[in-house]
């Protein structure tokens, strides 16, 4: 019963831990979901279009990360960051609006969590951003 309890536990912090690796990659995310989406109404199929998706997303973030890299005016630089991390912020909400919704009775303070959640999402999306975009050059 012990381990059974450990392994509940570690899965639960597993799962956390992937849920929040992709809500920072939640714009490349949703540009590839949309290429797919596009690739397979247009006839490609399911392996075609997953290649598709995942070239779009890859080189969404590659392409985001270039241009952080080589942008040197701040104010095009945080508008960057910001069309990159408002989808992950948004994921961030939503991800902790879900993992606290029985757990906190109190809507006021759910709603604190969750703009801290989002808050802290956002900003590691733009500290990878900015990490991805210095190991670039």
């Amino acid at each position: 019963m012990t381990a059974m309890i450990v392994v509940a536990v570690m899965l639960i912090g597993m799962m956390c831990v992937l849920a929040y690796t992709l809500a920072t990659y939640a714009l490349p995310f949703m540009l590839a979901l949309a290429v797919t989406r596009f690739a397979f109404g247009t006839g490609a199929g399911w392996v075609g279009a997953a290649i598709v998706g995942l070239a779009a997303g890859a080189a969404s973030f590659a392409i985001l990360a270039f241009l952080f890299d080589t942008l040197r005016a701040p104010i095009l630089r945080i508008a960057l960051a910001l069309i990159f991390a408002a989808p992950a912020a948004v994921a961030g909400y939503a991800l902790v609006h879900g993992v606290t919704g029985e757990a906190v009775p109190s809507p006021v303070w759910r709603q604190i969590f969750c703009l801290a959640g989002g808050a802290m999402v956002g900003a590691a999306a733009v500290i990878r951003l900015a990490a991805s975009a210095g190991s670039e050059s």
